[in-house]
């Protein structure tokens, strides 16, 4: 509900404050009064853009604030999923500097005008004659019949499914797409897989290649070294291990003297040591050398492929090549198994898509019950607005299709005149038609849903006494349960507010400027008999307005 409006230095208005209750708030004055003043003001606060020409002084900022009560509107979610603070009376600014930078706030929180929006949208509905497309929209009219059929959980439950579905069908066209890549990159992947594996690649083998082929390509060389340092180490005469032996047994008999000679004989003794491990495994070294071409020529085909491969794949280690040989393996044995991959994709998409008809098929069908309740409701208000052959031919049809509300297509038809044909309501209802049509479906709404606050904007434009009473009597009956506005030149519809707001001019300091005044019980008296009769109100005009306003 909105509690009040505050506007500063907008058009043609200084400064107006003005509080609003529940019921049904009647707006009235004379054309050109500046009741599109009032109008554009608050479409500033549902996210209008705006522009300098919006200043009344361009050297001083211009603000519009509204406070809405926002208590019996459920929107505790829209607020976290616009990271704002929840406050039951929530407060909207607009600013608009001198610069002409615009901005909004929320609580006093700044927001984008896409979240004052998304907000403003659940709170106020500006409906004039020329705001009618909505009507003709499929969305609207789905949304009219889902709020009779009750379809607000099972249309949230659908649109969940229908995103994890969409997710699924995404993620297989990802599979299908990397299929298609693989496969081309299979074969050859593949090939490089197989020269790796044939390879048989072991961590650390190419030093020890490397010094089997050294050893193999120059045994002779290391035969003869090998044997003519055995033959020093072991010759009878001069041999070194020979004279050493005898150093040893020199200084063993003197280290008994000194603890310097006993030093030097255990170093010695080491060293004999040492030498005579030298010498066996020398003499091991000659016992396991043996020419082996064959061998050799195993070790260097080895090397050479290691080298090959180290070429192909720009590496320098074994170690790089086994790494490369896992990822290949890996890409081989996905591309080998996404078959599988795609089938229970594949599967996940057949159960999501049961599960979407399953619950599309019980909104059809609340559908289906609710369309009578509505064209029998329709068609009886629009009857007592002058329209007594107005028909609806309203049908769903369940399409192999999902939508964004299910998978119905509608068929909502309409025919203003006894006899005459079914057309879309854009082409068999005029403008005048269509604001009825409007006042109807609203009708209908708020006695299934908490609408939004309304304001009629001269809805009634050029329709009868007798209809614009019954007009009225429909705005009277929706104000019951939700906050409605009229701007209206009607004085039957004027008698039936609960409230009445006259707007008007006057010249101030030689300035026009546009207010905004509520009228008490004596004030309303007079506006409704200038409406009926002019500016020179006759004794049976004021006694008219008397007596709408009673009866009222």
């Amino acid at each position: 509900m909105l509690s009040s409006l505050s506007i500063k230095n907008y058009a043609l208005i200084d400064n107006l404050q003005v509080n609003f209750n529940n019921g049904l708030s009647i707006i009235t004055g004379e054309t050109g009064a500046g009741k599109s003043i009032l109008l554009g003001g608050l479409s500033l606060i549902l996210g209008k853009r705006a522009d300098l020409s919006s200043l009344k002084d361009t050297t001083q900022k211009c603000i519009i604030e509204a406070v809405f009560d926002v208590s019996n509107y459920n929107l505790k979610t829209l607020f976290e999923t616009e990271d704002l603070d929840y406050e039951t009376q929530t407060i909207i600014r607009r600013e608009i500097l001198p610069s002409g930078k615009s901005r909004a706030f929320i609580n006093d929180s700044p927001v984008k005008l896409s979240s004052l929006q998304a907000l403003s949208e659940r709170l106020i509905d500006i409906h004039s004659q020329h705001q009618t497309l909505q009507l003709t929209s499929d969305d609207f009219q789905f949304q009219v019949i889902d709020a009779l059929a009750d379809n607000h959980t099972l249309l949230q439950q659908y649109t969940k499914e229908l995103k994890d579905y969409k997710k699924l069908q995404k993620e297989l066209k990802s599979l299908l797409v990397f299929q298609a890549e693989a496969i081309k990159e299979y074969d050859y992947n593949a090939f490089l897989l197989n020269e790796l594996i044939e390879a048989n690649l072991i961590e650390g083998e190419q030093q020890a290649l490397e010094e089997e082929y050294e050893t193999l390509n120059n045994i002779e060389g290391i035969q003869e070294k090998l044997s003519e340092s055995y033959k020093l180490l072991d010759d009878e005469q001069i041999g070194v291990l020979t004279t050493l032996t005898s150093v040893k047994n020199n200084l063993q008999n003197i280290s008994g003297f000194s603890t310097k000679y006993e030093d030097l004989f255990n170093r010695v003794n080491s060293s004999l040591i040492d030498l005579n491990d030298v010498f066996s495994e020398i003499d091991a070294l000659q016992e396991g050398l043996e020419a082996d071409p064959n061998r050799l020529e195993v070790v260097d085909s080895k090397l050479k492929t290691l080298h090959n491969l180290m070429q192909k794949h720009l590496t320098t280690e074994v170690s790089e090549l086994i790494k490369i040989k896992n990822e290949l393996e890996d890409k081989v044995t996905t591309t080998e198994h996404l078959d599988d991959d795609i089938n229970k994709k594949q599967a996940e998409i057949e159960t999501q898509k049961t599960q979407l008809k399953s619950i599309s098929k019980q909104i059809s069908e609340n559908r289906s019950k609710a369309i009578p309740v509505l064209k029998k409701q329709l068609e009886l208000i629009l009857k007592s607005l002058g329209m007594p052959n107005a028909q609806f031919k309203i049908e769903v049809a369940l399409v192999d299709q999902f939508f964004s509300n299910g998978q119905d297509e509608l068929t909502f038809l309409f025919s203003a005149n006894k006899g005459g044909s079914f057309n879309a309501l854009k082409k068999a209802a005029s403008g005048g038609e269509l604001s009825r049509i409007m006042l109807a479906i609203k009708s209908v709404l708020s006695k299934y849903v908490q609408l939004p606050t309304i304001m009629f904007d001269e809805i009634d434009t050029g329709v009868s006494g007798e209809i614009s009473n019954k007009m009225g009597d429909i705005m009277l009956q929706m104000s019951k349960t939700m906050q409605v506005f009229s701007i209206t030149h009607l004085p039957q519809i004027a008698a039936k507010g609960d409230a009445h707001f006259k707007v008007y001019k006057e010249d101030v300091n030689e300035v026009t400027q546009t207010n905004l005044v509520k009228l008490n019980h004596d004030e309303r008296i007079v506006e409704i008999a200038q409406m009926l009769g002019g500016l020179e109100m006759s004794s049976s005009a004021i006694a008219h307005a008397k007596e709408l306003l009673t009866n009222n």
